[in-house]
């Protein structure tokens, strides 16, 4: 029996019906030099993050975290391909912000990680990205309906969500983010907003820390089935304006660290 591996995982994509390699193989310069070593305990935070998400219903097969290296600003970590549910400390793997990894050793890393490398050159508040294709929330970037905050948890909605078309400057494509030039379009659709919708594709998350970009991925899901279900009652919806999202938000930033421990216990390594 032969097996066959998703192109989204295995880092490979389809262009005029021939495999194309990601970047950072062939003629290309050195790897780029690490920012150093990173304490394991983080490296298993992350890992658990990605196991995290996963038990809540953000990922499935599919999707990625990443943190901005502790000590280099310029780097950021991340799994190598791999199926969120199982991804280990020894899983992860750095790279700079052009999304070259820094020591692959044989690795395939994520083809869509260039979503990661430039939100990170583009916001500096930014430590911790999320992309997933969780399935309540794609309607929204299908549709002319916008996503509103539904309650307090998802107070950071208020603030807008915008979507990321990537045929706008693209054309027709495979729909994944697989470049640099289309990691910028995205980066710059996100802003300064904490989550941005991708039309026919998923999400992105991003947070101050890898605790805040999972309770902000989990909270989309969760806000996604709440407004749909409001709909479905009728009338108008009472959603949280700009003013309550903010003051929400702020709470909610203080006391992220009680769902991380429920959440990381569930799925403890």
């Amino acid at each position: 029996m032969r097996l066959y591996q998703c192109i989204c995982q295995s880092g490979l994509s389809w262009m005029g019906g021939a495999m194309r390699a990601p970047a950072g193989t062939g003629s290309e310069p050195p790897a780029p030099a690490s920012g150093g070593a990173v304490d394991r305990s983080q490296l298993e935070d992350l890992a658990i993050a990605s196991r995290i998400l996963a038990d809540q219903g953000v990922f499935d097969a599919f999707g990625h975290i990443s943190m901005r290296h502790p000590d280099a600003p310029d780097r950021f970590l991340m799994s190598r391909s791999l199926a969120p549910a199982l991804v280990g400390p020894d899983d992860i793997m750095e790279f700079d912000l052009d999304s070259r990894a820094c020591e692959a050793r044989g690795r395939s890393p994520f083809f869509e990680r260039f979503i990661h490398g430039q939100i990170y050159r583009t916001r500096a508040d930014v430590n911790a990205i999320v992309h997933s294709h969780s399935p309540s929330v794609i309607p929204f970037g299908l549709t002319t309906t916008p996503m509103r905050a539904m309650y307090h948890n998802s107070a950071f909605i208020a603030q807008g969500v915008p979507v990321f078309d990537i045929r706008d400057k693209f054309g027709a494509t495979d729909m994944l983010v697989g470049d640099n030039e289309k990691g910028v379009e995205l980066a710059r659709t996100l802003g300064d907003k904490c989550v941005c919708l991708m039309r026919a594709h998923g999400s992105v998350a991003v947070g101050q820390t890898l605790q805040i970009a999972v309770f902000r991925a989990i909270m989309t899901e969760n806000n996604a089935k709440l407004q749909s279900l409001a709909t479905l009652l009728g009338g108008p919806i009472a959603a949280l304006d700009a003013e309550e999202g903010r003051l929400a938000d702020a709470v909610n930033l203080n006391v992220v660290a009680r769902p991380w421990e429920l959440w990381k216990k569930r799925v403890a390594l």
